[in-house]
């Protein structure tokens, strides 16, 4: 539920940044090449099962699924540093590292914009 103007903008943005995470994740599976001896489904389920769970609470633009999408994009944050840093500064993993930095923060932001507005009981 978006309850403001400003709301508005930062539901896109996540919901961009939410697609661009997912599409990196893709693409990094295929490109360069893909391991060999390894399935490609269970490549793509471990890397996107997790994300994929939360697609309906962010194209509705829930505040909960957000607060848990957040957790969750923290371990592919860390998993990105991680290989960012292994493979030396590879784009891959850079960009990776930056785009769940943004749809972290962005997420926060949404939150932060998004809360209802505070009623007065008296």
């Amino acid at each position: 539920m978006i309850h403001n103007p400003k709301a508005r903008v930062t539901a896109r943005l996540t919901i961009a940044l939410y697609i661009a995470v997912l599409a990196t994740l893709l693409i990094t599976t295929f490109y360069p090449a893909p391991v060999e001896g390894v399935s490609v489904s269970l490549m793509l389920a471990v890397k996107l099962l997790p994300l994929l769970a939360f697609a309906v609470p962010v194209f509705r633009g829930h505040n909960r699924g957000y607060i848990w999408m957040a957790f969750v994009v923290i371990f592919y944050f860390t998993q990105a540093v991680v290989s960012t840093w292994l493979s030396e500064g590879a784009v891959a993993p850079l960009i990776l590292t930056t785009l769940t930095f943004l749809l972290f923060t962005v997420a926060m932001v949404h939150l932060k914009v998004n809360r209802p507005a505070a009623t007065t009981d008296a």
